[in-house]
């Protein structure tokens, strides 16, 4: 069901659209003393009327919008037990420079239906039968009759769903809640009153959790006011794209569409993260061939997604050196431009939330100052009014090659490093694995922690299906997938160069 949600046009995405749209419009549009009660009237904006468009009241419909306002302008939650105003904190959120208050991920209080999770109940296609297999099946003598229907006792439940796989006429549903089955690493918990909780320190930031929520529960905070703050500001900011971009504002609209829309909306410069990724998998095809191959490591593990390395580094230290050294490619692209133009402010575009977390980090210095996802950056775009249409000549960028762009889906990691291999080093076997999702990716680094993949080259994804399944895109990931594969196989240059990884990014 969670994989079906976001596929949909729903409610959701266009509460959290909307919300990023008025958000926008506010910084783009507003005087420094009005701000406040611009952001204080957004909820009415988004519900003008006394008919609720989303839930079940007005009230309930505007205190959301107001909590979700809030984490648009990069603020946490309001406290429950005091009176807050929507807008309060703001002056240390109305800046252009970079902020970020973490926790990232939160679920919204007011928003959670406290869905049950993991219980058994008995629905009413129970027919009374003679057989009665769900109590013969049940090992805790949990299941009883009551007025001609089966009851489960949940006090002796262990919830270990033979009933359900006895009943003939499918009569017991297994409850499970949306967001919690979402996460691969079981950070999500249940709060003293039902509610979804999020273990912040567990949480790795991919977002499953949040597009898989039916009642807009939990959201991620946004950069989206600040970025906007900076281009106002007049500072030279920059944008890179990450190479899931193709498609996500519709089939027709190209790269140097977009790239022509940025330039409008304020930003000096459109680059392609595909570039970095091209110096990324140049890079890891000679660890590869150099630590692997030749016995130093036992396996290399790509580095790309922040959501699969940290949780490398988080639940398994001992694999740490196995993890590689190569600059991701959103941090390698905002080097470059920043030995170009060392005052350039750097904004990754692309569709992952967990790259918010990776630009904060301070063991590795990212060069990136701002972190907007597409969807963020659909609600500007709607906010300005852009007309795709205008850009039609705009000329394209050709920064990377068909391997730094083939990073955006699943298995495109391991690919590109895999045709490196073969074109740098001619008779070297490369050993390919790859993970999509956090459970999966855990399953493969218990095998490798295990010795079962020694000799591989192991590409892990956070989200299934890669970036383009990431938490912050506009398109199915089928749609996306097929986008991405056209511009791989359609670029004039295949693979980088052999000795592109010997170029300097300090």
């Amino acid at each position: 069901m969670a994989g079906q949600l976001r596929e949909l046009p729903t409610s959701v995405k266009k509460l959290r659209r909307e919300v990023f749209r008025e958000v926008a419009r506010v910084a783009y549009d507003t005087a420094p003393e009005k701000i406040n009660d611009a952001i204080e009237a957004i909820p009415y904006k988004i519900t003008p009327t006394e008919i609720p468009r989303f839930f079940e009241s007005i009230y309930r419909e505007r205190a959301i919008a107001s909590e979700r306002v809030r984490l648009a302008m990069g603020m946490s939650l309001r406290p429950s037990d005091k009176p807050v105003h929507i807008t309060d904190g703001l002056d240390n959120s109305n800046i252009s420079d970079k902020y970020y208050e973490p926790p990232l991920m939160q679920v919204i209080p007011s928003a959670c239906d406290k869905c049950k999770d993991n219980v058994y109940e008995v629905s009413d296609q129970c027919r009374n039968c003679v057989a009665k297999a769900c109590v013969a099946a049940c090992p805790k003598d949990a299941i009883s009759f009551v007025d001609g229907r089966a009851v489960i006792d949940q006090e002796k439940c262990v919830h270990c769903g033979k009933c359900k796989k006895a009943c003939p006429y499918d009569a017991i549903a297994h409850k499970v809640r949306p967001c919690s089955s979402a996460c691969g690493i079981k950070a999500i918990t249940t709060d003293e009153l039902g509610r979804a909780k999020i273990d912040n320190d567990k949480c790795l930031g991919c977002g499953q959790c949040m597009v898989s929520c039916p009642f807009a529960a939990i959201a991620d905070k946004s950069q989206i006011f600040q970025m906007i703050q900076a281009i106002k500001k007049g500072d030279y900011v920059v944008a890179e794209i990450a190479p899931a971009i193709v498609g996500q504002f519709g089939g027709d609209v190209t790269i140097a569409m977009i790239k022509g829309a940025l330039l409008d909306l304020g930003f000096k410069e459109v680059h392609e993260v595909a570039s970095g990724a091209d110096f990324a998998c140049s890079t890891e095809a000679h660890a590869y061939v150099n630590e692997v191959v030749s016995g130093k490591l036992p396996f290399l593990l790509t580095s790309c997604c922040p959501s699969w390395a940290m949780l490398a580094k988080k639940q398994f230290p001992t694999l740490i050196d196995q993890v590689s050294q190569a600059l991701t490619p959103m941090v390698a692209t905002a080097r470059k431009i920043k030995q170009k133009t060392p005052e350039a402010r750097v904004v990754f575009i692309g569709p992952c939330a967990a790259k918010k977390l990776e630009a904060s980090r301070m063991s590795v210095r990212s060069d990136v100052d701002f972190v907007i996802t597409f969807e963020e950056l659909s609600g500007i775009f709607e906010a300005r009014e852009i007309d795709f249409e205008k850009y039609r000549g705009e000329r394209s960028i050709h920064e990377a090659t068909g391997a730094g762009r083939g990073y955006a889906i699943a298995g495109g990691v391991a690919s590109a490093i895999e045709k490196c291999v073969k074109e740098y080093y001619p008779g070297v076997e490369v050993k390919i694995e790859h993970a999509e999702g956090l459970e999966e990716c855990k399953k493969m680094l218990l095998l490798a922690k295990a010795g079962k993949k020694n000799g591989c080259l192991i590409e892990g994804m956070g989200c299934p299906g890669g970036c383009v399944a990431g938490a912050g895109t506009n398109i199915s990931i089928a749609k996306a997938t097929g986008e991405v594969e056209k511009v791989v196989s359609t670029s004039t240059k295949p693979i980088p160069p052999k000795d592109l990884y010997e170029i300097d990014l300090p």
